[in-house]
C-alpha cells in the first residue's frame, strides 16, 4: 500500500466531510447565494449558450478545418509583419460583437493553427472589448469621455498587451516561427473568395442573432434590432446554399433540416429560439453525416465544446455564488464594491479591475451596471478601469484560457490586463475626474 498515495485520499475525503459538516444551509446569505449562481446558470444557458456559444464554437471548428495554416501564418502568425498582425487583431472587435466566453472558441482556433502569442492574445483582447455597439451605449449613457476613451483604451490595449505578452515568449515565438518556416505549405481546397464569403455568413449569423435593443426606439440600431430575426434567417439560407455549392452536402439533407426550422419559424413566431435550436440541430446532423472535411468541421466543433462548456458552467455558477446578479446579493455584498469603488484612488482603480476581472459581463450589460454604480458614488476613474477590465475577462473565461494555453501564461495575461486598467482609471480619473 501507497501510504502517500493514501494519506492523499484520506484528506480529500477528511475535506470534503468538513466541508458539507460545516456547510451553513439556512443562512440567508449563504442560500441566497445558491440560488444566484442558479439564476444566472439559468440566464446563460437560456440567453447565451445556444445564440453565442454554439456559432462561435462552429466557426473555430470551421477554423481549424477550412482556414489554410498559411493564411493564419500571413495574416497572424509568429513571423507575420507586425502591423498587418496586430492591426488585423486589435480591431476584430469591432466585427464581432461578443462576450468574453464567446471569443475563447475563436481564440482557440486561430491560436491552435498557428497564430502568433501577441496577435492571438490582441485579438482575444479586442473581441470583446472593442465592441462598437457597447461604446456607443457607453457614450450615450455614462458620457462621451467615457465612451472615447473605452475605444482609445481598447485599441491600445490589445495592441500593448499583445506586443508584451510576444516579448515575455518571444522565444517560444521564435521557435513557432522556425518551425513554421520548416512546414511545408499546404494547398487551399478552395479559392479565398469562397471562404470569405462562408465565414462571413456565419459571423452575420452570429452578430445579428444576438443583436441588442437599443434604448431609443427610433433610428437605425432599432430598425436592425426590429428585423434581426429576418436577416438572420436570410443569411442562414445563403449559408445553406454554401454548403450545398461548395462543401458537397447532399440538398436533400439541407432541405431535410431547413424545413422544420422554417416551420417553427412560422408556428412560433415570437418564440425565435425555437427555429434557431432547430436550426442548430440540423447543422450538426448535416456536417456529421457527410465524410470527408465537413464531418472533420463537425468532429472540431465538438472538441471545442467538450473543452470549453464545462470549465464555463463551473466558472458562471461561481461567479453568481460570489457576486450575485445585477441588482441582487452573493456572497460578497454589493455594498462592499460600491464602497470600495468610490473616489480615484489606486486603490478603488485596482479593485474594480480585479471586480471587474472577476465578474461576468454579457455583452452590453456592463453599460447599465456601471450606471448604477456611478449612482452610487463610483468614480469616474474605477468606472473605466471596470470598463476595460471587464468585459475582456471573467472568472469562467480564466478557467478556460488556462486549458488552451497554460496557467502560466493565463496569469500573465490577466496580470497585463488588471494593471493597465488600473492604471488608465488613474490617469482618466485624474484629468476628468
Amino acid at each position: 500500500m501507497n501510504w502517500k498515495n493514501e494519506s492523499k485520499k484520506l484528506a480529500i475525503l477528511v475535506a470534503v466531510f468538513l466541508g458539507f459538516y460545516f456547510l451553513p444551509v439556512g443562512n440567508a446569505r449563504f442560500d441566497g447565494a445558491i440560488m444566484e449562481s442558479l439564476h444566472l446558470m439559468k440566464w446563460y444557458a437560456r440567453e447565451h449558450v445556444l445564440l453565442c456559444l454554439i456559432p462561435a464554437f462552429f466557426i473555430a471548428g470551421a477554423i481549424g478545418v477550412f482556414v489554410s495554416q498559411a493564411s493564419v501564418m500571413k495574416y497572424l502568425g509568429a513571423g507575420a509583419n507586425k502591423v498587418l498582425a496586430y492591426g488585423v487583431a486589435s480591431v476584430s472587435g469591432t466585427v464581432l460583437a461578443v462576450c468574453s466566453c464567446t471569443v475563447l472558441p475563436l481564440f482557440a482556433g486561430i491560436y491552435r493553427m498557428g497564430a502568433g502569442l501577441g496577435p492571438a492574445a490582441a485579438f482575444l483582447y479586442s473581441g470583446p472589448a472593442i465592441n462598437v455597439l457597447a461604446i456607443i451605449l457607453t457614450a450615450r449613457i455614462l458620457g462621451m469621455e467615457l465612451g472615447v476613451a473605452r475605444a482609445v483604451g481598447a485599441v491600445v490595449f490589445s495592441i500593448v498587451i499583445g506586443l508584451i505578452m510576444h516579448f515575455i515568449y518571444r522565444r517560444e515565438e521564435h521557435a513557432k516561427v522556425a518551425a513554421q518556416l520548416a512546414a511545408p505549405e499546404p494547398e487551399a481546397a478552395r479559392p479565398l473568395w469562397q471562404n470569405v464569403i462562408y465565414f462571413g455568413l456565419m459571423v452575420g449569423i452570429l452578430v445579428f442573432a444576438n443583436w441588442g435593443k437599443p434604448e431609443s426606439g427610433l433610428g437605425l440600431w432599432q430598425a436592425i434590432y426590429s428585423a434581426r430575426w429576418l436577416i438572420t434567417g436570410l443569411l442562414a439560407a445563403m449559408f445553406a446554399v454554401v454548403l450545398v455549392k461548395w462543401f458537397g452536402v447532399k440538398w436533400w439533407k439541407v432541405l431535410v433540416g431547413a424545413v422544420p426550422a422554417a416551420a417553427l419559424a412560422v408556428v412560433f413566431p415570437h418564440y425565435p429560439m425555437i427555429p434557431f435550436a432547430a436550426g442548430v440541430v440540423a447543422l450538426s446532423v448535416l456536417t456529421a453525416s457527410t465524410p470527408g472535411e465537413t464531418r472533420s468541421w463537425f468532429e472540431s466543433t465538438w472538441g471545442f465544446s467538450k473543452q470549453i462548456l464545462p470549465l464555463l458552467f463551473l466558472g458562471v455558477l461561481i461567479a453568481g455564488a460570489l457576486l450575485g446578479r445585477p441588482g441582487q446579493e452573493g456572497l460578497i455584498p454589493s455594498a462592499w464594491v460600491n464602497a470600495a469603488v468610490g473616489g480615484n484612488s489606486l486603490r478603488s482603480n485596482f479593485f474594480a479591475s480585479i471586480a471587474g476581472a472577476f465578474m461576468y459581463f454579457a455583452t452590453l450589460t456592463e453599460v447599465p451596471i456601471l450606471q448604477g454604480l456611478i449612482g452610487s458614488g463610483m468614480g469616474k476613474g474605477p468606472a473605466l478601469a471596470l470598463l476595460l477590465a471587464g468585459p475582456a475577462l471573467s472568472l469562467p473565461s480564466m478557467l478556460v484560457l488556462r486549458s488552451i494555453m497554460g496557467t502560466q501564461k493565463t496569469i500573465v495575461y490577466v496580470t497585463l490586463v488588471v494593471i493597465m486598467a488600473t492604471i488608465s482609471g488613474m490617469i482618466f480619473g485624474t484629468i476628468f475626474g
